[in-house]
């Protein structure tokens, strides 16, 4: 296990590149803490892949340094890292057997038998492939050999990190919730350093700690899948967080007022000038419906998805979502939407604004 250190990290695929534009990955500083398992979240294109590429040493960065423990790596090639990676496709030696695919790290690196057997039974367990161990691993289903790869990246117990890369994409949906389960139990038995990347905010905050979200190559912010709710720090986590996502409204914002199209909102914190973009981000779950409280709304339609109602709105000319209760009725006249001003965040340029109590 290691504590994994980037240093002014940033890469671009171009050979020269004249400005941060042509970065796929935009500087960078960030610890990954030794044991803890973090998700990497962000959009296809984000420059999730490019680094975890980089901290595996399948790619060199442009700039700056990676550390393991202290210990520059940067220059390190894969194997004296000592990472297992797991791919968004399979990667098996069809030739093998499942048996064999599992127990080769182990095997490589000089292991006696009676380990590997247990080692190898244990974790053909926890995929759930011990009825298939004697069988060639040509032919299996495409689930089937992530699994395997799944298995032979956790077959190892004295890795510094784990690495996985999408890595349930092509397994089955009701494997999935499964195989995080066992993921989450590995990280408890072992300690591992895990990063996980994924564009699924369901399979981030459902294995980490602590996610890490990016956005145009960079990281956005880092927190616990309660911190991202409550305080988005950038306008993308708050609409890539939730489902639906955050409300952002454009504003004026004075003292602890905010002003939309002439009307007035309460704030519960005071802030200074703002220039630049100015907005409001509210959760769905924080606006109320009502008959006569609040600011004017219209309703386009209501969603019943169950659990709870999706109220799709019309607040001055931008869409706005709002939650309401499996049992509330929703009525023809109900036409004014109100805010916790506790949960209203205020942001500048999509970055949100801390703000005084008021």
């Amino acid at each position: 296990m290691a504590k994994i250190t980037l240093d002014n990290l940033a890469h671009a695929y171009l050979p020269d590149p004249g400005s941060e534009a042509d970065y796929a990955l935009k500087e960078l500083n960030h610890d990954w803490q030794d044991g803890a398992a973090y998700a990497l979240l962000g959009a296809s294109g984000c420059g999730k892949s490019t680094l975890l590429n980089i901290i595996s040493g399948l790619l060199v960065p442009s700039q700056g340094r990676i550390l393991f423990d202290g210990k520059d790596v940067t220059g390190a090639p894969t194997a004296e890292r000592n990472i297992a990676q797991v791919f968004q496709f399979p990667v098996v030696y069809d030739t093998m057997s499942v048996q064999d695919n599992l127990a080769f790290p182990l095997r490589n690196r000089g292991r006696d038998e009676a380990y590997v057997r247990e080692r190898v039974q244990e974790i053909a367990r926890m995929i759930g492939m011990e009825d298939m161990l004697k069988r060639k691993a040509r032919g299996l289903t495409a689930d089937a050999k992530q699994k395997i790869s799944l298995g032979r990246g956790m077959v190892r117990k004295d890795v510094n990190a784990l690495l996985f890369d999408e890595p349930l994409t092509v397994i089955d949906p009701h494997m999935k919730w499964e195989l995080r389960t066992q993921l989450r139990k590995l990280h408890q038995d072992f300690g591992h350093t895990m990063i996980y990347v994924t564009h699924d905010q369901t399979e981030a905050l459902t294995f980490a700690d602590k996610v890490v979200v990016m956005h145009d190559g960079r990281v956005v912010q880092t927190g616990t899948p309660e911190e991202l709710f409550e305080r988005p720090e950038h306008t993308f986590v708050g609409y890539f967080i939730g489902s639906p996502g955050m409300n952002v409204i454009p504003a004026r914002v004075e003292g602890n007022r905010a002003y939309i199209d002439g009307t007035e909102l309460l704030l519960e914190r005071g802030y200074g000038p703002l220039t630049g973009k100015v907005e409001i981000g509210v959760r769905p779950e924080f606006a109320r419906l009502s008959q006569s409280e609040g600011l004017p709304v219209k309703v386009r339609r209501v969603e019943d998805v169950g659990r709870h109602k999706i109220v799709r709105a019309e607040f001055f000319g931008h869409e706005l979502n709002i939650i309401a209760g499996e049992d509330d009725h929703i009525s023809a006249d109900m036409n004014r939407v109100s805010f916790d001003p506790g949960h209203v965040n205020v942001y500048a340029d999509d970055w949100r604004v801390a703000g005084e109590a008021a």
